[in-house]
């Protein structure tokens, strides 16, 4: 999956923790248009990873909330990490860890998360 494509799914998740998912909402909180939204909940709908009718909300798949949890567990640790053990400004976290969230592999999370801990015990 792109990281265009996790960042729509990520916010349809954050979205729906708030109440129903519109497109309107998506373009909005991402800054894009309503076309680019309506073009990526096709490709997110085609991999079964969200459900959409026209005019209607967005829903996650089982599959897209499992997924979509995995994204923001990714870039919440990153933020945490970057801010409490990195020592990097709150909004520079938040920025950096929305990058890095995408391009991580799995190895190199593990890898931080033991970092991360070690120096808490310290």
């Amino acid at each position: 999956m792109t990281q265009s494509l996790e960042d729509y799914l990520e916010m349809v998740s954050f979205l729906s923790d708030e109440g129903e998912v519109r497109v309107t909402d998506i373009a909005s909180r991402l800054g894009v248009s309503k076309p680019s939204v309506l073009s990526a909940l096709k490709a997110l709908e085609e991999q079964g990873l969200l459900e959409h009718e026209r005019y209607r909300t967005v829903t996650l798949t089982q599959t897209g909330a499992i997924q979509a949890t995995e994204i923001r567990d990714r870039h919440n640790f990153l933020t945490s990490f970057l801010r409490d053990t990195v020592g990097v400004n709150a909004e520079t976290a938040e920025e950096d860890a929305c990058k890095m969230e995408h391009i991580l592999s799995d190895e190199t999370l593990k890898k931080l998360k033991i970092l991360a801990r070690a120096k808490r015990k310290v």
